[in-house]
């Protein structure tokens, strides 16, 4: 039933959640490699969406599809996970959190970008404005504000980030096209990607996992940010008198993960920071508004 307080509570959840994965994903980070914590995260995902499903009675549905819809979970599983966790935590591996979440955020520009040529939306001097914005934000954090002399920090942990948010829009864009219910379809797509994520892992960072820290924090990044994040992000759109307000509830997050990244990391936040992921946010609510005109429109005919 559509309940907008129920659904601003799980929107709330699923933002607080995903404001501490950039924290999980360092502490990850810290003494496995990206594959093993790709590995870990995307195993502990499988199993709590498997427990989910069975705790609200739809696991039945996991085996009512059609032959194509199961072609279509491991072409989406070798999207997401695979590639893109691989490119997001190699470039959380070469770059500190505070620089590689924000650049990560981008990913709904180039969403915006990309339904252009791919669902047929119309380009509009907001979009290009945004743009703009936005990746000038880019450049201060990735240059840690030298913009002038524009020598990146890191310029293949740069590349991996916004490398991500392409492979993230992509999926996003395929995921429209989607009929199965989208808890179902999330874990099948991470069951048929484990298989290819293993292979992977044996053929380079190997099986050898230490314990402690970094092997709970992958576990979290599993349970939390790859699962019941999802799932309450999910409940609240089903939930959600106004889509755009619950959407709205994405623009704290950022500056919660600062919050987390500072004092469980211990990383100095600079002012470089600050002023990128400010520039980022207000691309984000310029092209924000657009979509929200366009809803406001469709609702009242």
């Amino acid at each position: 039933m559509v309940n907008q307080k129920h659904a601003m509570a799980y929107g709330l959840a699923a933002v607080l959640l995903w404001s501490t994965v950039a924290t999980a994903f360092k502490l990850a980070l810290a003494s496995l490699a990206p594959v093993q914590v790709l590995l870990v995260a995307c195993s502990s995902s499988v199993l709590v969406l498997a427990l989910v499903l069975w705790l609200q009675g739809r696991w039945r549905a996991v085996f009512r599809l059609r032959r194509a819809q199961y072609a279509q979970s491991l072409a989406m599983g070798l999207i997401n996970p695979c590639l893109y966790y691989f490119l997001l935590f190699g470039a959380f591996d070469r770059l500190p959190a505070q620089e590689a979440q924000p650049l990560n955020y981008t990913w709904a520009l180039v969403l915006a970008y990309l339904s252009v040529p791919f669902l047929g939306q119309r380009l509009r001097a907001v979009d290009i404005w945004a743009g703009l914005v936005c990746y000038s934000g880019v450049v201060v954090i990735a240059t840690r504000g030298e913009v002038t002399s524009l020598t990146f920090s890191d310029p293949l942990g740069v590349g991996f980030a916004l490398g991500s948010t392409l492979v993230w829009a992509c999926y996003w864009i395929l995921a429209t096209r989607d009929s199965r219910d989208p808890v179902v379809g999330l874990f099948l797509n991470f069951l048929f990607g484990l298989p290819f994520i293993a292979l992977a892992c044996a053929l380079t960072a190997g099986f050898t996992f230490p314990s402690g820290r970094s092997l709970a924090a992958a576990g979290y990044v599993g349970v939390f940010e790859m699962g019941v994040a999802f799932v309450l992000w999910s409940q609240a759109m089903k939930k959600a008198e106004n889509t755009a307000r619950v959407s709205n509830l994405i623009f704290i997050s950022p500056f919660l993960s600062l919050v987390f990244i500072h004092f469980v990391l211990g990383e100095v936040i600079l002012p470089s920071t600050y002023l990128g992921l400010g520039l980022i946010l207000t691309g984000l609510w310029l092209q924000q508004r657009r979509v929200v005109a366009r809803e406001a429109s469709l609702a009242h005919g």
